[in-house]
């Protein structure tokens, strides 16, 4: 078998095609995030111009200044989404890494049905579910809560995260739970001292994959079991602020983007665990 690179092994034809489709979808995908933060920069009057000019003239970043002065509590609405994902993505964990080890480490009646359940949980959009949701939100008395934001959070986002980390930690190799056993350790001690410090880089993968699951789903929950401005995520204070007078778009645009800003500071730090996350275990050795 030949030891050169894949990339190697194709003509330099197949490399440009590859390579273009690469920038293809590249182009795509990143498109509208530039388009965005360049009508960030504009002054109202370019917006609507013609012709349309696609990179500003006399930009600026007025927009941020004067979008915290226009959208009333706009830091208040980042916390909130903040703190809401930062508590889903604990609870979900807390959750979920005892229940991946079992379902990657043990044979028990019902598994199958159980994973096949998680899996159909997946299948429903959460509009479906928001009338017995909003009773059952009610009969709690957790309306108007941040907990009304945090319980179909951890719900929704429980099912993926098993099935990541149980296919993570079904990797892991079975003779290190067996050797803990003959040692007398129990399987909370097996997997604290033994299973978790190996997993890690799944847990990172599922932690940062939870974290931006909660952070992008908070709109349609807030939307239905919040009223209250002091618990209201960013989403739906922009859609408050911007749905009810002229849309100031420059200024949106400008409010969109530091609101993602959270989520992609945790991106940043946290990439190379993620590349290493998704890559570990993939070669077995």
């Amino acid at each position: 078998m030949s030891n050169a690179a894949m990339i190697d092994r194709y003509r330099w034809w197949e490399i440009i095609l590859i390579y273009c489709g690469i920038a293809l979808f590249l182009f795509f995908v990143l498109s509208p995030f530039v388009e965005g933060f360049l009508v960030s920069l504009k002054p109202l009057s370019q917006l609507f111009s013609s012709p349309y000019r696609f990179w500003p003239e006399n930009g600026s970043f007025d927009a941020y200044r004067t979008m915290w002065i226009s959208v009333p509590g706009f830091g208040r609405y980042i916390f909130n989404s903040f703190f809401i994902s930062t508590i889903v993505t604990l609870i979900v964990l807390g959750l979920v890494i005892p229940a991946a080890y079992a379902f990657a480490k043990f044979e028990f009646r019902g598994m199958g049905i159980l994973l096949g359940a998680f899996l159909t949980v997946n299948m429903f959009s959460g509009a479906v579910l928001l009338i017995p949701l909003f009773r059952l939100m009610r009969s709690m008395g957790v309306l108007n809560t941040y907990l009304a934001m945090i319980v179909p959070g951890v719900a929704f986002l429980i099912p993926s995260a098993i099935w990541l980390l149980r296919t993570y930690m079904i990797r892991i190799p079975q003779e290190l739970n067996e050797a803990a056993y003959m040692d007398g350790a129990s399987h909370f001690y097996t997997l604290r001292r033994v299973i978790l410090p190996i997993a890690m880089p799944g847990i990172i993968v599922v932690a940062i994959t939870t974290f931006i699951g909660a952070y992008a789903q908070q709109f349609i929950f807030a939307l239905t079991f919040n009223s209250k401005t002091e618990y209201m995520p960013l989403p739906v204070g922009l859609f408050a602020y911007f749905g009810k007078q002229e849309v100031i778009w420059n200024e949106l645009m400008a409010a969109s983007f530091v609101g993602i800003a959270p989520a992609m500071v945790v991106i940043f730090f946290l990439q190379r665990y993620l590349v290493g996350g998704l890559t570990a275990g993939a070669v077995k050795q």
